[in-house]
């Protein structure tokens, strides 16, 4: 009889079995937890050089498993079967049988003369699989398909077509089944490593293949959430972009359309004048299409508004002046591209165009509290309260910006207006102080 704090034999083999799927779960885990592992789940068609490190890699955790268990007894490290099939069934035959003889050599050196075969075997069954089935059936393996197995099978017999996720599921089933009638018919661990059911002998066999089977769901349960998650961030990302280039296709064209009117009023008054601004906006557009960047530095993008300004200062005349106050610790601050010419052809339309005599457009920029505050001010003809309320959400110009900053930065960070009818209009912005550039490419 067992003393109070030992394990009865099935207590202790049910214990193993539990241990056996935390291992399992722990390997899995620590691989996915690297990049390149990662990068390898996610592409089918691989590298050898990444086919090789995965093999390796799981190889080496799951030899450590099988040293464990000869070395000082732990019998839930040794994932013999269950790491050499998965490794088949991941990346094929020639993973598989990398794995099966990483773990298999080990035990001969203890006089178990069948591991190495048996362990190369499941991992060419694991591989022979990869090479049959679709590859996108290998993530949706389930071993909860248990209980709808007769049916099933019965089905795939009836319609004479191949259920993938009844093969998936047969196969480590048939490998436990064959490593408990080798073990029985060779003796416990003295040429084969295996778990011998307890009692009552049929139940405990269903509880050991079960195990066994959930060994190899576990892992790749867990390497598809990875893939799925990284998935969804690749896709975020180019929503993302996406969503950016739209929001800067609609600023392009508007500036364009406005340009262009500019130049068919000037063509047969000033020809001279209209073929300057045609030179200057040909300049213009050349720089926007040589760049697919949708963030630069505040120097960068002041450059395009001097680029822009040359084109209005012919249009407009001398009577308007700009003003630039630009703090030089904010010149490598990363932006928006194409942020501030809206705001500054807004200050121009709208509040200097109308203007008798002319008008002057100040550019400022400061830091505070971690973020980097820019400001377009014009003394316009300003707006009243009525006009001010309804300037973001009308038009293109600034409910665009206001969109794009919404969409970069969150929902706090939004143009702010402030107007006063007869003194002009200030449009500011305050976005995060960054200054190593991130940039998304279209």
């Amino acid at each position: 009889m067992p003393g109070p704090t030992s394990l009865s034999t099935d207590q202790l083999l049910l214990t193993t079995l539990l241990v056996k799927l935390a291992v399992m779960a722990a390997a899995a885990t620590v691989l996915v937890r690297f990049r390149r592992f990662r990068h390898f789940l996610i592409f089918e068609e691989r590298p050898r050089p990444d086919r090789l490190t995965f093999a390796l890699s799981l190889g080496g955790l799951l030899s450590a498993g099988v040293a464990f268990r000869l070395l000082l007894g732990y019998q839930a490290a040794d994932l013999t079967l269950e790491g050499a099939f998965l490794a088949g069934l991941i990346d094929g035959p020639y993973a598989g049988v990398i794995v099966g003889a990483m773990v298999g050599i080990p035990p001969l050196f203890s006089g178990e003369f069948i591991a190495l075969p048996f362990a190369i075997g499941c991992g060419f069954t694991g591989g022979g699989l990869r090479e049959l089935c679709p590859k996108e059936a290998i993530w949706h393996f389930s071993p909860f398909i248990f209980t709808s197995l007769p049916r099933r099978a019965w089905q795939m017999i009836r319609s004479v077509k191949v259920d993938w996720q009844v093969m998936l599921l047969l196969a480590p089933i048939g490998l436990e089944i064959i490593r408990q009638a080798l073990g029985a018919r060779l003796g416990n661990h003295h040429r084969l490593f295996y778990l011998p059911p307890g009692s009552p002998w049929s139940v405990w066999l269903a509880i050991i293949v079960f195990a066994t089977v959930l060994a190899v769901a576990t892992p790749i349960k867990i390497w598809n959430n990875a893939r799925i998650e990284h998935r969804l961030q690749e896709q975020e990302k180019l929503l993302l972009a996406a969503k950016l280039e739209a929001l800067a296709n609609q600023i392009n064209p508007h500036f364009l359309f406005n340009t262009l009117t500019s130049i068919s009023s000037l063509i047969r008054t000033q020809p001279e004048t209209a073929r300057v601004l045609i030179t200057k906006l040909s300049g213009l557009l050349r720089r926007l299409l040589r760049s697919t960047d949708h963030f630069v530095t505040l120097r960068e993008e002041l450059e395009a508004i001097d680029e822009y300004l040359h084109i209005e200062v012919i249009r407009f005349g001398p009577q308007l002046k700009v003003i630039r106050q630009i703090h030089p610790a904010t010149l490598d601050v990363i932006v928006p591209s194409l942020i501030l010419q809206p705001l500054v052809e807004n200050s121009i339309k709208h509040g200097l165009s109308p203007k008798v005599g002319g008008g002057r457009i100040t550019i400022t920029s400061k830091l505070r509290d971690g973020h980097a505050i820019i400001e377009v001010v014009d003394d316009g003809l300003g707006m009243t309260q009525e006009r001010l309320e309804g300037a973001l959400g009308g038009g293109i110009g600034l409910s665009n910006v206001n969109e794009r900053l919404r969409t970069i930065y969150g929902a706090h960070y939004q143009l702010k207006l402030k107007s006063v009818p007869g003194q002009g209009t200030s449009v500011s912005l305050e976005i995060p102080e960054l200054s190593i550039p991130e940039r998304v490419t279209a």
